[in-house]
């Protein structure tokens, strides 16, 4: 059985300028460690927290690509999950290509214009460790087009969606537990402040939640969420993924990137999911970080 179930975020990474200020960055503010970056693989650099992978870092080969964090999302097949991409109306950045006998990776843009990937794994499976500090924890898609989008991944990926405060109507139980999907989550009914994917300004927002097929609609099963870019987003900002990490201390992980080299997009902020900022990386990566210690232990859908 896969580690991962179809559709569910299982692998991230991010493409920057200089590789070593990344590693320099990533590793005095999470506590990465990594591996040797292999040149046939263009330098594609592994990390690891606790000795057990959770991301990757690579220099970006073309200085005129952006500088991102990117989600990938698991595939049993991905010809078939490409042709469902096309058929859907998006776009393949890159057809399946087979990565060694690592596995084989899908790039593609939805109809919004986010980018996101698709991975069917081979030898690497995914994250050997999320949800806990340290590692993996969320994803947010921003989008200004739901309604295409949310037909979009419900026909690639077969998500069921629900919008916050209407768990009743699927059988959840609002506010029982506080792991992914359970609860408001970070950046909900929040806009941006320019140049950030949330901020601390509550606001009515077009949010939902997904959840795998095969598993109830409700926000206790929730892989991510699809959030309306609002009026406060920079016209230019392109739909896109924004990535969460957990930690123990929010507030210390943002001093401590400030300290590095990095800018806080938002004040921290409590949320009954726990307490979050989105940061930006000393090369201008966006990801947030949230600290879910005092909201209960966190909790992520692998579908193994």
């Amino acid at each position: 059985m896969a580690a991962f179930a179809e559709g569910v975020p299982c692998w991230v990474d991010a493409m920057l300028p200089d590789l070593e200020a990344g590693k320099r960055f990533y590793g005095e503010l999470f506590g990465w460690t990594f591996g040797a970056g292999e040149p046939r693989y263009g330098h594609y650099t592994q990390a690891f927290h606790g000795g057990r992978n959770v991301a990757a870092l690579a220099p970006k080969p073309d200085g005129r690509m952006p500088t991102v964090w990117n989600i990938y999302f698991a595939a049993q097949d991905a010809a078939a999950t490409a042709a469902r991409i096309r058929a859907a109306g998006g776009q393949l950045i890159t057809e399946p290509m087979r990565i060694g006998d690592f596995g084989v990776m899908v790039t593609a843009v939805d109809p919004g214009g986010a980018v996101f990937g698709v991975w069917q794994a081979g030898s690497h499976p995914g994250f050997e460790e999320h949800g806990t500090p340290g590692s993996y924890g969320w994803i947010e898609l921003r989008t200004r087009d739901p309604e295409r989008v949310d037909a979009f991944y419900r026909a690639v990926f077969g998500y069921g969606t629900v919008r916050p405060g209407k768990e009743k109507e699927l059988g959840g139980r609002p506010g029982e537990g506080k792991g992914p999907g359970e609860g408001k989550r970070p950046g909900e009914e929040r806009e941006p402040s320019e140049g950030a994917g949330v901020d601390g300004r509550r606001q009515e927002a077009d949010i939902v939640f997904w959840t795998p097929r095969g598993k109830p609609a409700g926000p206790e099963h929730a892989i991510g969420a699809r959030a309306v870019m609002g009026d406060r987003f920079p016209a230019e900002m392109p739909a896109h993924f924004l990535t969460y990490f957990v930690v123990a201390n929010c507030d210390e992980v943002a001093r401590r990137a400030h300290a590095l080299g990095g800018r806080l997009l938002n004040d921290p902020e409590d949320t009954p999911y726990g307490r979050f900022v989105a940061l930006a990386d000393n090369q201008g990566a966006h990801f947030a970080v949230v600290d879910t210690s005092a909201a209960g232990s966190s909790r992520t859908e692998s579908g193994a």
